[in-house]
């Protein structure tokens, strides 16, 4: 039964011409990246973690090597802007649940030329009123919200990929 449903996947993932989000990732970018990271001031301690999930990205995602900006032909510009809390309920006084609206803009310099994009990701949580435990959960609110827009960001680039293939397609075939 196993086997079936395997190759039954398989087929349907053949028969129906998926292709992975590198694939059509290359259409936009070259396989050597340069990527450069600026954060807000106020929260410095974000940079390695966005630094290290963007090259995690470009080597997984983009199937690209992370070089030196005078050796790559595409860049990536990383700019978090921040994150803002809003209360979302409260017991006893305390806010015991919040959202965190994460602000990360991108610009890329690509085949296809400069592309800028700003994204705002979205995280809900539930904190406790303790303030070491407050820290704690504020600063893996972050890191969710910053992995959900480099997770949007890739999604963002697949979809001009796409529309860049279709595009080469097109002109391939007057």
């Amino acid at each position: 039964m196993k086997l079936f449903l395997m190759t039954l996947s398989v087929l349907v993932l053949t028969a129906c011409g998926y292709k992975p989000s590198s694939q059509y990732i290359k259409e936009i970018f070259t396989d050597t990246v340069y990527v450069e990271v600026k954060v807000d001031a106020i929260e410095p301690e974000n940079a390695p973690f966005i630094k290290d999930e963007m090259n995690r990205l470009v080597y997984t995602r983009f199937k690209g090597q992370v070089t030196s900006k005078e050796l790559a032909e595409s860049k990536i510009y990383v700019n978090y802007r921040g994150t803002r809390y809003t209360p979302l309920a409260y017991e006893d006084g305390y806010v015991t649940r919040y959202r965190a609206d994460v602000r990360v803009n991108f610009k890329m310099e690509t085949k296809e030329g400069v592309i800028n994009k700003a994204i705002h990701s979205r995280v809900e949580s539930d904190i406790q009123a303790s303030s070491l435990t407050s820290s704690t959960l504020r600063t893996e609110a972050i890191r969710v919200g910053l992995a959900k827009a480099l997770d949007e960001f890739i999604g963002y680039v697949s979809a001009r990929g796409l529309q860049a293939q279709k595009k080469n397609k097109a002109l391939k075939v007057q």
